[in-house]
């Protein structure tokens, strides 16, 4: 049985993890026989209402991301590479938000420390890296020195800010993935598709993590 780390940003597209996301790979990786144990950064954001786009007050991400899990939930700064043979990373705006600031600075953003150690962690050991939807940012920003080749499907202005940091960008449609088998990294477009429809959305990650286990 393969042992695999998720990385959740909170609940919700608009603010944290996309959740359709989020559970089609806990679904895909539960097929595959594979023992996920979840973690998100314990740390509070200013959380937004889906409905209407209002700011609604405080909330803690991990709290939040609970609601994905469960409950099944660890703080994001005891994840360790050596516990797991993979890690994954859902979408959802707040990887763009929470787990770096690339929302608003693009290819100039910072990564949270902890994310890029365990991004780090994991590719020093040789262990697959899957991500969805935007969340391929985070490995674009700490690891596109190495060339690594990844998708967030054919948005050209992400495209663009993605290959300023030295990653290479793959065109790929919803329900579909790229491996970058020489960097052991699987991405998927996901919703970055606005118009997708979830069971594209399901297959694009259902394949992907098979891959990651495969690899793994």
């Amino acid at each position: 049985m393969r042992k695999v780390a998720m990385v959740l940003s909170g609940c919700g597209f608009k603010d944290g993890a996309e959740i359709t996301e989020s559970v089609s790979a806990l679904i895909a990786l539960s097929q595959l026989n594979a023992e996920v144990q979840c973690f998100a950064p314990d740390l509070v954001f200013e959380s937004v209402d889906h409905l209407d786009g209002e700011r609604t007050g405080s909330r803690n991400i991990q709290s939040e991301s609970a609601r994905i899990t469960r409950g099944k939930i660890k703080p994001l700064k005891e994840l360790s590479s050596s516990s797991f043979d993979a890690i994954v990373f859902p979408g959802g705006f707040g990887a763009a938000l929470h787990l770096s600031d690339w929302a608003s600075k693009g290819s100039k953003c910072k990564v949270m420390p902890d994310i890029v150690r365990v991004i780090h962690e994991f590719n020093d050991e040789s262990k697959p890296i899957g991500a969805c939807c935007i969340a391929p940012v985070l490995l674009a920003k700490v690891l596109g020195g190495n060339e690594i080749t990844l998708t967030i499907g054919n948005d050209t202005e992400t495209a663009q800010e993605i290959e300023k940091t030295g990653a290479l960008h793959e065109d790929c449609p919803v329900d579909d993935y790229i491996t970058d088998r020489a960097n052991k990294i699987v991405t998927t477009p996901a919703y970055m598709y606005d118009d997708a429809e979830p069971h594209k959305v399901f297959e694009g990650i259902q394949g992907l993590m098979r891959e990651l286990v495969e690899m793994a």
